[in-house]
This record gives structure tokens, sequence and C-alpha cells, in this order.
């Protein structure tokens, strides 16, 4: 599952892998402009997650993550979008893997500053899609899934490990963290 946050609208798209074959599950756009009230919007985030999750039931979550841009606010309230979403994937033990904007196209396209709508018609071809999604978070969000089933043949690659949880990394790693995890309460 790809998720592209946003505070007025988020994408969510689905793909499903058979073997070597890639194919489009779901994608869909929450709109959240409606909704005056932030804490409302990132409420809504957390709950369509969880409720994508547990419709479509991923293996693993790619989310984009943030870039620099020239208003502060507007990060930060990207960041708690994030935030919200790998929360929520986290609730269901799905691992999560975070890409950049520049990685993505780059994946995708094999230009790091290809525009949404290069990304877009390339994702057409790659995955077959009829008609045309009336806003490029649908398609970020699709990007953002594809980028990271070519990642992951690489995966194996560095010394980064991303871990569902606590309890996933301690079990991983006897050696590293002291202590039991023996009678810890979550």
């Amino acid at each position: 599952m790809g998720i592209d946050p946003g505070t007025n609208n988020m994408g969510v798209g689905v793909i499903g892998i058979n073997r070597k074959e890639i194919e489009l599950v779901a994608m869909d756009v929450l709109k959240l402009d409606q909704l005056g009230n932030h804490a409302l919007k990132l409420k809504k985030i957390f709950e369509t997650v969880l409720r994508n999750i547990d419709a479509f039931k991923p293996d693993e979550l790619a989310i984009e993550s943030q870039f620099f841009g020239k208003n502060v606010q507007s990060m930060l309230k990207l960041g708690r979008a994030q935030g919200v979403a790998i929360a929520a994937a986290l609730h269901r033990n799905i691992p999560v893997f975070e890409y950049s904007p520049r990685k993505i196209k780059q994946s995708i396209t094999g230009r790091g500053s290809a525009s949404k709508e290069q990304v877009a018609a390339m994702l057409y071809r790659i995955l077959n899609i009829e008609g045309v999604p009336d806003n490029l978070d649908i398609t970020d969000a699709l990007a953002v899934a594809l980028c990271h089933h070519y990642q992951a043949g690489k995966a194996g690659q560095t010394d980064s490990k991303n871990y569902s949880g606590w309890k996933a990394f301690v079990s991983d790693n006897p050696g590293r963290v002291s202590g039991s995890s023996e009678g810890v309460k979550r």
C-alpha cells in the first residue's frame, strides 16, 4: 500500500504483486479540505488508513517522506498527517517504509526531477490504468507503492532495516537490547 500524505488530499494506492506481475488493486483520494479542524483531519486519516489496511490486507506500507517547503506551518501539518498514517500502519503491525519524493520519481520515470504529470503518465503504462484519475495525489500514492516494490529487491544491500514495532526489533536484535522484554506493558 502506498500513501501520499496530505492535510487537504491524501492519496491511497494498493498494488498486488504476483510473481513478476504488478496489478492495480485499488486507488483513491481522501478529501479533507471540507474539515476545518486539523485534529479532525488527523482522525480521519488514521481511520481511513486503518480501514484500507483492514480491507486490502497489505504486507507493507510505503509512504512519501517530508520534503522541505517554504511554509513551516504546512510542513508541520504534513508531518502530522504522515505520522498519523504511520501510526495506523504500526497499530496493525504493518511494516512502514519511507521514500523521498525524488527517489519515488526516479524509480518510476528514471528522473528525480520529473513532474507529477510525467509520473502519472508512466504509471498509466506500467499499471494499465484506464481512465484518468481526477487527482494526482492518487497516482502519487501508486508511485510510492511501486517505488517500494522496485526498491524491495535492493533492501538487503543496506544495513538499515525497518521493523513493525519494538517487539520485532527486540526479537531480531537480542544482543543489542539490554534486559528482557518480559513484563513490559504495551
